[in-house]
């Protein structure tokens, strides 16, 4: 079995954490569609989703993301341009932080017997 390092970027803003959880729902929703369909993928009722979108909207004074209402073809939401502006800064952090710390979870790797 190949063995996993990794690490989680978890960020402390204020009385709210952006963290691997946040990024993935705001992923969701924008491949999705739908703040239903991106908490149903990730095993996550629709009222945490969206608890957690509301989190995300008050924490930064405007929405993450835009529902639209219902009709013949049912409601939906995508990504607001703050919403991917978060969702794009959280993933470049991952990715710098990721880069950063390649040599030291690679030695990590190699001391393991």
């Amino acid at each position: 079995m190949r063995e996993r390092l990794d690490f989680q970027l978890r960020i402390r803003l204020d009385a709210i954490m952006l963290g691997p959880g946040k990024a993935d729902l705001l992923d969701g929703i924008r491949e999705t569609g739908s703040i239903s369909a991106a908490g149903r993928r990730m095993a996550m009722s629709y009222r945490r989703a969206w608890q957690l979108v509301e989190e995300m909207n008050l924490y930064f004074g405007a929405p993450v993301a835009a529902t639209l209402t219902g009709g013949k073809g049912g409601g939906g939401a995508a990504l607001t341009p703050l919403g991917d502006q978060v969702l794009a800064l959280y993933r470049s952090m991952e990715a710098s932080c990721r880069d950063a710390i390649a040599d030291d979870l690679a030695q990590l790797r190699r001391l393991r017997r």
